[in-house]
């Protein structure tokens, strides 16, 4: 059973029917998927969920599809990391990490929304499918197309890490390159999408797309118990995935399968391209586009599509925003990967870096439970720690060499005090 309504302008309110299209035609604000909450209430419980696969899909019934899915049947259901080492670090006895970084197949949160994107293409009859990418939505777009059947044709800015490009093109997509920023791709991507009549996952597509990135803020509440953390802290790059996490929590609420607990939501961007963060922070309304200039490629966006809404979701949870400078972002992944074992990219140690800030300032109460998103793997962005980590020595296969260079080394004695403490 599918409880979607149709479409609605998320400013004037006019419906429309279940197609593909993003803009509302009689004010041009962007429209997004309606539902049915009252036919929901009673049939999706937390023994439906539970019921459901090990995968986002446990979530079908809150989500825009109308049959089975037809994409991502591995996808989601990540890891929520009790982070009891670096809690203790920064002295929070109650943190958590949403680990998108271990998403299936392509380790970053995008596999959610894509997964969303593609079975809706596919309802549609769509047979080629492309995005507007930064990276981690190319590598998704070109994995999920390849194993759906699809023709996919995807648009990148022309200087991305090499990583992601290859871990896109290996999936045989035809991979375009534009010289410009990701806001110079986009505005590209929303003409190929009227002249060529092809699926955008984020352009025509976007309204179910967006909508896959509940299902991140679906499982922090089932992971942790059926309760909401006070506290999540999120990286906004198109300001896709921080309004969605809320309204997953609004849901949540609203359906009686969560406490309102008054969460909080607190934006965190890289200090290179942050036009919602110093907008939350200087009390404005609205942001100033920016040129972006950050190692945070994938979420260097200086005209975020969703940058209202997520201003607007921050200053309704009564969250804040934080900004963090690329040392600060590289000096958390390696705190990150040192602590718990998690390595992650630059978007991952940017959220870090800015929950760190507003846990230091007081903003977050040390007390009170704290989830912070990981949305991406480290090993795609590997160029980032370069010339950061220690020499390697090479030496000959003697004892007596190693006996050289093992002072430094703990003994075995130390070792286990460590795993003790």
């Amino acid at each position: 059973m599918s409880f979607v309504r149709g479409l609605a302008c998320k400013e004037c309110g006019t419906a429309y029917p279940v197609t593909a299209r993003m803009i509302c035609d009689e004010c041009f604000g962007p429209v997004e998927v309606a539902y049915d909450y009252a036919a929901m209430r009673g049939k999706v419980t937390r023994a439906s969920i539970e019921s459901g696969p090990r995968s986002l899909w446990r979530y079908k019934d809150l989500l825009p599809i109308e049959g089975e899915p037809k994409a991502g049947p591995r996808s989601g259901f990540t890891p929520l990391v009790r982070a009891e080492r670096l809690g203790r670090e920064l002295g929070v006895p109650e943190l958590y990490l949403k680990d998108d970084s271990a998403n299936y197949p392509t380790a970053s949160y995008k596999d959610r929304v894509v997964a969303v994107a593609i079975t809706r293409a596919i309802e549609f009859g769509f047979d080629t499918v492309g995005c507007a990418s930064t990276g981690n939505l190319a590598h998704a777009v070109a994995a999920h197309s390849a194993a759906a059947g699809l023709r996919a044709v995807i648009f990148i800015p022309h200087d991305l890490e090499t990583g992601k490009v290859t871990a896109t093109l290996v999936f045989g997509p035809r991979l375009v390159k534009i010289r410009g920023n990701y806001d110079d791709v986009n505005r590209l991507c929303t003409q190929i999408a009227d002249e060529y009549g092809w699926a955008i996952v984020n352009v025509n597509l976007r309204p179910y797309y967006t909508e896959g990135a509940k299902t991140h803020g679906f499982e922090i509440a089932e992971q942790l118990g059926w309760r909401l953390p006070k506290h999540t802290v999120i990286p906004v790059a198109g300001g896709t995935i921080l309004p969605k996490v809320w309204k997953a929590y609004r849901e949540l609420i609203d359906l009686g399968l969560v406490s309102d607990d008054g969460p909080r939501i607190h934006a965190s961007q890289a200090a290179g391209c942050d036009p919602v963060a110093r907008a939350i922070l200087s009390g404005a309304t609205t942001f100033q586009p920016q040129k972006p200039r950050t190692i945070a490629k994938s979420i260097a966006i200086g005209n975020p599509a969703d940058g209202p809404y997520a201003i607007r979701v921050v200053r309704d949870s009564g969250g804040s925003a934080a900004s963090a400078s690329d040392e600060e972002i590289l000096a958390a992944i390696e705190r990150l990967a040192r602590t718990e074992g998690i390595f992650t990219e630059p978007a991952g140690g940017t959220t870090l870096a800015c929950a760190i800030k507003l846990i230091e300032s007081g903003v977050i109460p040390r007390d009170e439970p704290i989830c912070v998103s990981i949305t991406g793997n480290g090993l795609k962005t590997i160029e980032a720690q370069e010339g950061r980590l220690p020499e390697v020595p090479v030496i000959e296969a003697k004892l007596e060499a190693f006996a050289a260079i093992a002072q430094d080394m703990p003994r075995a004695a130390e070792r286990a005090g460590t795993r003790q403490d």
